[in-house]
């Protein structure tokens, strides 16, 4: 197996490396806040002092970092892959960005001999660490190919989707998808609560209908509780959400559901909870509902007119 290189160590990032290692990789890793790399180098992972360093020891290089901004600094910044790598390597993008940008960046480092594919993912911290992502792949045939290795040690379904940027418009439209997921399921268990229903047992039972999806399988949990420990931090589908919306202005094309989700989180993240699981979109949705509702034995009325 080629020699395997890995920055940011975050969230995903440390589990996604984890299991390049698990695959048998030999694998440099670094990330920018220093500390996050001891549990990878236990395992037998070596960490570099720079992003060029691990650019000069890899063939492949995997990014999985937060935002376009980001990429482009690890790219290209001071002792940035760019400065290191090597003649002939590829970098594989498991970042969600803009799919322009990630256009640029594959020439940038076209006129430096080095290849890039765009892979970004779908899955959550549970796909990261079970190696069960969803990955969208964009760039040419021959790069996709040489780092399928290293695609199926950290997912399950990928599916290369076409040339450089084309992942990237796919989890666009993946962020779109969830967010009319995550949105329905939170208004239906808000709904269902002050219906007087019992929401667990509603969960079950929508589960076993056209209701059912990821989202009710794996977050209602959260919803019902009004608990919103991490899995996907908001801030970040916001963030996914932007580069979706630029897209969709770009090419005509409306998307209102997008844009009412968007103003929700924009709230939520103004009210301290950019942190916090996407599900936290529950809690938008309970503080819409009146403060009088009672969830306990509801008269005719509440149903309205027969």
């Amino acid at each position: 197996m080629e020699c395997m290189g890995f920055i940011g160590l975050g969230t995903m990032g440390a589990s996604m490396a984890a299991n390049l290692l698990h695959a048998g990789a030999p694998l440099t890793v670094w990330n920018r806040t220093p500390g996050r790399a001891a549990a990878l180098v236990e395992q037998g992972a070596i960490e570099a002092r720079s992003a060029a360093e691990v650019a000069a020891r890899s063939d492949i290089i995997v990014v999985c970092v937060s935002d376009t901004p980001d990429v482009e600094a690890v790219l290209f910044g001071p002792d940035g892959v760019a400065a290191g790598a090597r003649h002939g390597s590829i970098v594989v993008d498991c970042s969600t960005i803009s799919p322009v940008a990630t256009r640029r960046f594959g020439v940038r480092l076209a006129e430096a001999g080095v290849a890039m594919i765009d892979a970004p993912v779908s899955g959550g911290s549970e796909g990261a660490r079970l190696g069960t992502l969803t990955i969208f792949v964009g760039g040419a045939e021959r790069d996709v190919q040489r780092a399928q290795p290293v695609l199926e040690a950290i997912g399950k379904t990928i599916t290369h989707l076409g040339v450089l940027g084309s992942g990237q418009a796919a989890k666009a439209v993946n962020q779109v998808v969830i967010a009319g997921a995550y949105l329905g399921v939170a208004e239906g268990i808000v709904l269902g609560i002050n219906a007087g229903l019992d929401p667990r047992q509603l969960v079950k039972a929508l589960s076993a209908g056209s209701a059912q999806s990821w989202v009710l399988a794996n977050r209602s949990g959260n919803m019902i509780d009004d608990e919103y420990p991490l899995g996907f931090r908001l801030a970040l589908h916001r963030k996914d959400l932007g580069i979706a919306l630029e897209l969709a202005k770009a090419r005509h094309v409306g998307l209102p559901l997008a844009s009412l989700t968007r103003d929700l989180e924009d709230g939520l993240i103004g009210g301290g909870h950019g942190g916090e699981d996407m599900s936290v979109l529950a809690r938008a949705i309970r503080d819409l509902a009146e403060p009088a509702a009672s969830p306990s034995e509801p008269s005719d009325a509440d149903y309205g007119p027969v």
